[in-house]
């Protein structure tokens, strides 16, 4: 077949000639990779509207293992005939996935039971399906994966059931399940049954546009943690680079640092469904790097309770989403990539130096793949920033775009930053002061 055929899975109709038996598991192996696709791309819009740190993880889980199944299926896809050299999406999924997002108003975990009650559970019948129809021999290495798959999907559904156990979302998920029904399932293996004329596709009424502002559920917010005030917040800048500075200091303020890097988990996962027509490529880096910020968040997340801090006096910042959720998603990743995890190195290589003097074999280790991370996610912005660029018409060079986009920044920042009064009182909440006596000093 033509490497320019677009949707070379969109046709249900059998394959003939001596290729068909090939021909009939690479249309269902296109199909199974168009239904990860969109749901990384989609799935992701949950994570800044759940409030539960721990949800917002393992949606990033999910996000990234799905991401590895898209890519998988894709090379896999590749040596069979007729799997196409494309990595489009056919409008049925597309629409589908698109629905599932909801609006900016619903429960976001009413929306987290449709993705999870209705359409993966299809997409472990779709993998099933595959493994019912294929030849276990002659197909062994796409058996093999999605033997795997389905392992995975079994999983996804164990781990999630406890965060929607309270969820009414049966109205929802009927709403999804007419539209999924439609199809016949994600491989059109099941009888259709057609939507009535009464249906209505709310994104087509109301269009997804993300929240001014994340959720971060019961744990108190603020503005920023950063400031050169040890009344005021936790990371005391100063004191970071300071020699003077107990190194004991020095790791609780870097793992509330840590912790923060859930505002990069919240504004990353905005820019996936954003840019429908990027490269899947582009896509599998991003969740990726979304992986990587929440793990080390939760790097921040599970350490301080450890070293005695009450996780409900810290405060969670959330200027950067407030600020970056109002420019587009090009100039996000923009500044994520070449501004935030580009400058903090130096910084960040005076804190392991020494965070080393405590002899913190555990802290040394989350720090050191901290920072290997950070300099992947640095080499990821060359890579894809231009792309994503030109996805959005921009035509200047990238160091002059980057230039710009830190210049417009700052003036959204005057705007949209220092917008979230603090949650709790000074009294209440973790201070450098506090982080003083914590450690001893």
């Amino acid at each position: 077949m033509s490497a320019t055929v677009s949707n070379p899975a969109s046709s249900t109709r059998p394959a003939s000639g001596r290729m068909a038996a090939v021909n009939d598991m690479a249309r269902l192996l296109r199909g199974l990779f168009e239904v990860e696709r969109e749901f990384l791309r989609t799935v992701t819009t949950l994570i800044y509207r759940v409030g539960e740190p721990e949800l917002k993880y393992l949606l990033c889980q999910h996000a990234w293992e799905s991401a590895g199944h898209a890519r998988f299926l894709r090379e896999r896809g590749r040596e069979l005939s007729s799997f196409g050299s494309s990595e489009n999406v056919r409008d049925s999924i597309r629409k589908l996935f698109t629905e599932a997002v909801g609006t900016t108003t619903q429960d976001p975990l009413v929306l987290t039971a449709g993705f999870y009650n209705v359409l993966k559970p299809a997409l472990l019948s779709a993998y099933r399906h595959y493994l019912k129809v294929t030849d276990p021999l002659a197909d062994w290495p796409s058996k093999k994966l999605v033997e795997e798959f389905i392992a995975d999907e079994e999983r996804h559904a164990r781990e999630i059931a406890p965060y929607l156990a309270a969820t009414d979302a049966r109205e929802w998920s009927l709403h999804l399940t007419q539209a999924l029904d439609d199809l016949g399932g994600w491989l059109a293996q099941e009888t259709r049954l057609p939507l009535a004329a009464s249906y209505v596709w709310q994104h087509t009424q109301t269009p997804f546009t993300h929240p001014a502002t994340c959720n971060r559920g019961k744990y108190p917010t603020c503005s920023s943690v950063f400031s050169q005030n040890p009344a005021e917040t936790p990371i005391v800048r100063s004191w970071l680079v300071d020699p003077q500075t107990d190194a004991r200091v020095i790791r609780l303020m870097v793992y509330v640092w840590l912790m923060m890097e859930l505002d990069a988990v919240d504004y990353l996962s905005t820019i996936f469904f954003d840019t429908p027509h990027a490269p899947f490529d582009l896509h599998h880096d991003m969740a990726r790097h979304l992986w990587d910020e929440s793990r080390h968040s939760q790097f921040g997340y599970r350490q301080l309770p450890k070293l005695g801090v009450d996780l409900m006096t810290v405060e969670h910042s959330l200027d950067l989403y407030n600020i970056l959720v109002q420019m587009p998603p090009h100039e996000r990743y923009a500044m994520m990539t070449m501004e935030f995890e580009a400058g903090s190195f130096p910084t960040k290589a005076l804190v392991m130096d020494r965070i080393r003097e405590l002899n913190d074999f555990e802290a040394d280790t989350l720090l050191a793949f901290d920072r290997n991370d950070e300099q992947n996610h640095v080499r990821y912005g060359h890579r894809w920033l231009p792309e994503m660029m030109a996805l959005f018409g921009e035509t200047r060079p990238t160091d002059e775009f980057v230039k710009a986009t830190q210049e417009k920044f700052k003036a959204f920042a005057a705007i949209y930053g220092n917008q979230t009064p603090h949650a709790l009182t000074p009294a209440q909440r973790l201070t450098g002061e506090k982080i003083l006596k914590l450690a001893g000093v």
